[in-house]
């Protein structure tokens, strides 16, 4: 049984740095894309990182050059370091995984089939 636990989320001001970690465990496939998510109040989810088994990554546009994602395999950990975090970027985040491949689609857009249970980032201006 798949399951990613997050950790890593807090409060912080404009500015500050925040790195999110997400534990993997039971997850077995050769291929495979893993991501973070954010859900904030009122907004759809937005797809913020993507990589895939072969090191490629995605980003979305907002947080291209502040956010940066990367995977210890040895560790079974997917991490997002949040850098110059600003007020817009308050949400709950989630990791989750999926199949790589771009037969699948693109990596922000594409069926994700294991969650985790998300944690918390409030950045204040």
């Amino acid at each position: 049984q798949v399951q990613l636990v997050e950790s890593g989320g807090g409060s912080v001001q404009a500015g500050g740095s925040l790195r999110l970690s997400c534990v993997a465990s039971g997850y077995t496939y050769s291929k495979y894309c893993m991501g973070w998510f954010r859900l904030a109040p009122g907004k759809e989810r937005e797809g913020v990182a993507a990589i895939e088994s072969d090191g490629s990554t995605s980003y979305a546009d907002s947080v291209k050059g502040r956010f940066t994602i990367s995977l210890d395999n040895a560790k079974n950990t997917l991490y997002l370091q949040m850098n110059s975090l600003k007020p817009e970027d308050t949400a709950m985040y989630y990791c989750a995984a999926g199949y790589g491949g771009s037969w699948n689609g693109p990596p922000l857009t594409r069926t994700y089939y294991y969650w985790g249970q998300g944690t918390q980032v409030t950045v204040s201006s």
